[in-house]
């Protein structure tokens, strides 16, 4: 098959995957569509394998603009390509990749899991917890919490323009996936974070991307959630797999590429992106707590150096 056809297969696979499973990151679903299109590749050399992959992340991630799906490529092509110059031969070479690119699918699965564990202990009884948007980890942390049999409430920001913490479109969002664990919860307005913080103990928030400086990139409204929180003296505990570990050193929100500020269809039909509104802010590390990870619990400063590791 020719590659136009194997790409269009792979924003098909990609798709598929979010529709099949709405449990599914889209960082995950897009390395295991780049998993299946490395099986397929047709081609002769490493070097032409390579770029067909680096073709490949690049059209995910005009299909799906998330901080995450560009960065969890990037890491993924890394992790297959490291034992790619041992070899000479190309289908041994080829075969260490798939197997490596196997072990990659396998640990980014077990992330969510690891967090919970790392996390839920800094969840007390009795605990109010405010939330933003929809996240899956946070949600994992938070069943983990049920699990261990903490009782706590939590508020969930109504998170305009697309109202993920409240309405229910294709996926199941945060007040009605906290209800089905019982959990009690309060939606709020994204103008009401002020009124509400002197209620709450802690603030939990996925993140869409974890930036070199220990800052992230998350859904519009996280960094005047974090402001408030640090005005007020309340931890500010952000969650992400580190999958999401992004080369960006952003000082301001001007910083932020705009690839991933906008829906990929804003992108392609925009003509002034100034009259858009913005999907992501930033949040500087100095608002930050603590980061949990499957790499460990980190402050801001430590990400650094992990980073460094994951991009070596």
């Amino acid at each position: 098959r020719d590659a136009p056809r194997c790409l269009a297969d792979l924003i098909e696979t990609f798709r598929a995957q979010l529709r099949d499973d709405p449990d599914v990151a889209s960082a995950v679903a897009a390395i295991r569509a780049l998993l299946g299109f490395l099986k397929q590749d047709r081609g002769e050399t490493i070097q032409g394998l390579r770029s067909s992959l680096l073709a490949a992340i690049d059209t995910l991630s005009r299909v799906d603009s998330s901080v995450a799906v560009s960065s969890g490529g990037e890491l993924f092509l890394r992790f297959i390509s490291l034992t790619s110059l041992e070899y000479s031969d190309y289908s041994k070479c080829k075969e260490i990749m798939i197997e490596r690119g196997e072990i990659f699918l396998r640990k980014v699965s077990l992330s969510r899991n690891k967090i919970a564990k790392l996390c839920h202990p800094f969840i007390r009884d009795g605990a109010r917890i405010l939330t933003h948007a929809y996240s899956r980890v946070v949600l994992r942390v938070l069943e983990a919490a049920v699990e261990s049999k903490k009782r706590f409430s939590v508020y969930v920001t109504e998170s305009q323009p697309d109202q993920a913490g409240q309405v229910l479109t294709n996926l199941q969002k945060m007040a009605k996936a906290l209800r089905k664990l019982n959990i009690p919860v309060t939606v709020i307005l994204d103008a009401a974070v002020g009124y509400i913080m002197e209620k709450v103990d802690l603030v939990l928030v996925g993140a869409e991307g974890v930036v070199e400086s220990g800052g992230i990139i998350n859904k519009i409204g996280t960094n005047q959630i974090a402001v408030c929180a640090k005005a007020q003296n309340k931890p500010f505990y952000v969650v992400a797999e580190s999958f999401k570990f992004v080369r960006l050193f952003p000082l301001n929100q001007q910083d932020v590429p705009d690839k991933f500020k906008y829906k990929a269809d804003t992108l392609k039909t925009s003509q002034n992106l100034t009259e858009e509104h913005p999907w992501i802010d930033y949040t500087s590390p100095s608002l930050i707590t603590l980061l949990f990870t499957d790499l460990g619990v980190l402050t801001p400063s430590a990400v650094s150096d992990e980073l460094i590791k994951l991009y070596l």
